[in-house]
């Protein structure tokens, strides 16, 4: 048996049953849940290419001779810190999937706060984002982490924190975690969130946000395309229309990525495009609320502009980034180029991405 375990929140459970009965079984809303949270017998499905890490390279971090567990650093001005990788439910189709479960000691997490304000080693940086796992369901390590980049690391302008338990298990969002994303001096929090359908935002979830959205924060959303779910024209409209009109900024529209055993989630690049293109341009949304249509790749995010694709074969898709092999080397001198990219004359990287399929 191949993947993570099940883990369905008592939250999301109570609105499957809800809904079967109210809607029924074959309803849509249950099918939204049943796909993203419910395990499938094609996760057992191992396909050639697939991946183990949404980053197939581990990059692994240093500081004061002690590997950082749980950093990772891909990009010029952006430390990314997972104090756990444990979930309030886990997503069958998740890029973490197959990930060791992890939890920072306080120790740990001072050690990356110091190293997040290391000029020696991060002159650069500016920015952090706090993911995982899920950082909401650890509010007090959470609160110390955040309060600990704010005394070692007064580079650091503005903290991200990416989270799912405002739709997971939104009665999570209480007094004592609301605490922890006070508002404080010279920094800016942000919560990266993740809804998929419209149908996800119940009652208990949009009051889940609207606390949120009471402590200053800026909320954005960054949503996955996936087959049975919002492979459609209608969800997608309905997704991103709600989602303005409930303070939720509009990021990411992310390619589901080729994790072990997620095929049967995956359409293809093509489809997307389609899709993004009638999004963007029907007329139906706000231009406000138009999200950017990406893929991750094993160098890191790549949005789908024109002249981004080189050359298709069978299977995969040739991708142009503009990401520097020489600049990747300097942030992190640790990182290891995986075999699926190529260096072209410019010193930039293409890198080969496996595709979906309709």
């Amino acid at each position: 048996m191949s993947g993570q375990r099940e883990l369905v929140s008592p939250y999301i459970r109570s609105k499957l049953e809800e809904s079967r009965q109210k809607y029924g079984s074959g309803s849509e809303v249950v099918r939204v849940l049943e796909r993203q949270y419910l395990r499938d017998p094609r996760e057992d499905e191992i396909f050639e290419d697939e991946r183990e890490r949404h980053y197939e390279a581990d990059v692994h971090l240093t500081y004061m001779g002690k590997q950082l567990r749980g950093v990772e650093k891909l990009y010029r001005r952006v430390i990314v810190i997972q104090p756990t990788t444990a979930c309030a439910a886990h997503c069958r189709f998740c890029l973490r999937r197959l990930y060791p479960t992890i939890h920072l000691s306080e120790d740990e997490l001072l050690a990356t706060a110091k190293y997040c304000g290391d000029e020696s080693v991060n002159g650069e940086v500016n920015e952090v984002l706090i993911s995982g796992g899920d950082p909401f369901i650890i509010p007090d390590k959470l609160e110390l982490l955040i309060d600990l980049i704010v005394e070692h690391a007064p580079n650091i302008k503005n903290i991200r924190i990416g989270s799912r338990v405002p739709v997971q298990a939104p009665e999570k969002i209480d007094d004592t975690l609301l605490h922890a994303l006070r508002e404080r001096e010279n920094i800016w929090l942000e919560l990266a969130t993740h809804v998929n359908h419209a149908s996800e935002l119940f009652p208990e979830v949009r009051e889940a946000y609207r606390k949120l959205r009471d402590t200053g924060m800026t909320l954005y959303n960054q949503a996955v395309l996936l087959r049975g779910v919002n492979d459609n024209i209608s969800a997608l409209i309905n997704l991103h229309d709600e989602l303005r009109y409930i303070g939720i900024e509009t990021h990411y529209l992310f390619h589901a990525i080729p994790m072990k055993g997620t095929h049967h989630h995956r359409v293809s690049l093509e489809k997307g495009l389609r899709l993004i293109r009638e999004l963007t341009s029907c007329g139906a949304i706000s231009g406000r609320c138009k999200p950017m249509f990406t893929v991750m790749t094993d160098i890191g995010k790549i949005t789908l502009y024109d002249g981004v694709i080189l050359e298709k074969n069978k299977k995969h898709i040739l991708l142009q980034s503009y990401y520097s092999y020489k600049d990747r080397k300097k942030w992190n001198p640790h990182w290891q180029k995986p075999d699926s990219v190529i260096i072209d004359d410019e010193g930039y990287m293409r890198v080969w991405y496996l595709n979906g399929s309709d």
